[in-house]
């Protein structure tokens, strides 16, 4: 099985989901999105995948979520504007396989698609 994880090197919940995803001896493709954001597509498809509210994608108490200007009542578009402008907003980790997407938290969540 292969595996996207959309990673922050900095972050503990990152970096236990990198840990499980080698513990099950996944193939996994490594994403760091504060170096390489996501585009507008392929925020799209992590929402589709992931079955979720756009603000979902956001770490709503970063500073930067302020300056954005961005609310619960957000459209899907300035939420994907915002996260290219400031990829530290994307909420992490989030991991995509053939099964689907979940976002790592807690840890567990992503059990259910590998």
């Amino acid at each position: 099985m292969k595996a996207t994880i959309y990673h922050n090197p900095s972050c503990s919940k990152s970096r236990q989901a990198l840990a499980l995803l080698t513990q099950q001896g996944i193939d996994i493709e490594l994403r760091d999105y504060r170096r390489v954001p996501p585009n507008v597509i392929e925020l799209r498809a992590l929402l589709a995948s992931l079955k979720r509210p756009a603000h979902d994608l956001l770490r709503s108490k970063d500073a930067e979520y302020t300056l954005a200007g961005l609310s619960p009542a957000a459209s899907d578009e300035a939420i994907f504007a915002a996260i290219s402008a400031y990829p530290k907003l994307l909420e992490r980790p989030i991991v995509v396989t053939a099964k689907g997407a979940r976002i790592g938290r807690p840890t567990d969540a992503l059990l259910e698609i590998l």
